[in-house]
């Protein structure tokens, strides 16, 4: 006998799993962090050229390098801010124009003043709009899972963009001039507007979607709200409550430190030093090259490292290898590229920004919702060292006929920061609310 009641049907199948629009976002972060990084790239290769071309002192080229390097970590909590008030699309967008406008008015400049105002100010102020407090701002908003990998992989294309762009600024310069990178640059940094408008959102719900990695029970937090002052006043109080902490100024310093011995001496200065000992300009923007290929993997795995271990252990391993190996480099230097040299860069460029990720994640963990903005005033302190070992080193340089000094002192300070990166407590008694 035959039944009447059809068979059950059979399941329905799963559709295959989207990409996350989350890693949408990342992707054009990235490509923004690049762009701007493209910028910061040109100051090692152009001091010599201004130096012959204008006659400027070597000093004087690196005030405005130290300006640039100040305002790109003063500006970072207040973008933050901005970006929680008008969105990281807009923010983005100005800053990359503004940077481009920065680099493309260079060429027309005279005098040493201009050389401030162009390369110090108006493109200090732009990259410090997509400072890594940008990074932290993507991260916190578009990620609940993975945090510490996406951190590392966006602050690697913000710094390997820096030096991957050395050896093309190099070649330019050598066969045509410093405008010519300037104008490079100043189109770099513009190309990629049209994908930040385009594909950039502010929040997951812009799209219908919650971070990636967020469970089923994820209620979105509400925007910050600016306070008194708006996104100025949020940023200076945020920094008022966190500097009330001790843990507030042991990253600080640490991340002065880091910056001194980053961006200040090897980013600005690595090439003129090599140079110094007979090594042509486009071997030794090679070099830093080849160090930005290095920190992607680096802070990659520092980011993966950091969803596993204890930040604080980990900065101090950093710290310390990285002052043993500043103390090394000025017996590798020589007129060619040599193995001992060649073991240098690629230690250097696993380490480079590898402090990036644990720091971020000791922010969080210790500031909460107020993570990015505070983690955008230890950026500045960050910037501050930078820029005030951009300026000394090229005295030093001036004064001593050589940079060795420098290195010395670098590869000291970067123990005493093992030192206090350990010193931080383990555990917040009290993770700040957001400040309203």
């Amino acid at each position: 006998m035959t039944s009447d009641i059809a068979p059950p049907a059979p399941p329905a199948q799963a559709a295959p799993p989207r990409l996350h629009y989350a890693w949408l976002v990342a992707a054009v972060a990235f490509l923004a962090l690049v762009g701007a990084a493209s910028f910061r790239a040109a100051p090692s290769i152009l001091i010599d050229p201004l130096h012959e071309d204008f006659g400027w002192s070597r000093a004087s080229i690196s005030s405005a390098v130290s300006i640039n390097l100040v305002l790109y970590g003063l500006t970072s909590p207040f973008a933050a801010a901005l970006m929680e008030r008008f969105g990281m699309r807009r923010v983005v967008t100005a800053a990359l124009i503004l940077v481009s406008a920065g680099s493309g008015l260079t060429v027309f400049m005279t005098a040493t003043w201009q050389l401030v105002l162009l390369w110090g100010v108006l493109v200090g102020l732009g990259t410090g709009s997509m400072a890594l407090a940008f990074v932290a701002t993507v991260v916190d908003r578009w990620f609940v899972a993975r945090r510490g990998l996406v951190t590392g992989i966006l602050t690697a294309g913000s710094a390997a963009g820096q030096l991957v762009f050395l050896p093309i600024l190099a070649m330019v310069a050598e066969h045509y001039d410093w405008q010519t990178v300037a104008l490079t640059v100043s189109f770099a940094a513009l190309a990629v507007v049209p994908l930040v408008l385009v594909f950039l959102r502010n929040r997951p719900s812009d799209v219908g979607t919650v971070p990636y990695g967020a469970g089923p029970d994820y209620v979105a937090e509400p925007p910050a709200p600016t306070g008194r002052g708006g996104a100025a006043g949020r940023a200076v109080t945020v920094l008022l409550s966190a500097a009330r902490t001790r843990v507030f100024w042991l990253l600080a310093g640490t991340f002065a430190i880091c910056g001194a011995s980053t961006n200040g001496l090897v980013g600005t200065h690595f090439v003129p030093a090599a140079h110094d000992h007979g090594m042509p300009v486009t071997a030794a923007a090679s070099l830093l090259a080849v160090i930005g290929i290095f920190d992607v993997i680096g802070t990659i795995a520092s980011g993966w490292f950091t969803d596993r271990f204890d930040s604080r252990k980990l900065l101090g391993t950093y710290y310390l290898l990285r002052g043993i190996s500043l103390m090394l480099l000025p017996i590798l230097f020589a007129n060619t590229v040599h193995p001992p040299m060649i073991a240098f860069i690629i230690f250097y460029g696993l380490d480079w920004v590898a402090t990036v990720p644990p720091t971020v994640a000791l922010c969080r963990k210790h500031f909460g919702a107020d993570a990015p903005i505070v983690f955008g005033w230890v950026l500045a302190s960050h910037q501050i060292g930078a820029g005030a070992v951009a300026f000394l080193a090229g005295l030093v340089r001036d004064r001593f006929g050589g940079y060795d000094a420098a290195f010395y002192v670098a590869g000291g300070l970067c123990a005493i920061a093992a030192v206090m990166s350990l010193a931080i407590v383990a555990k917040p008694r009290k993770v700040a609310a957001a400040i309203g």
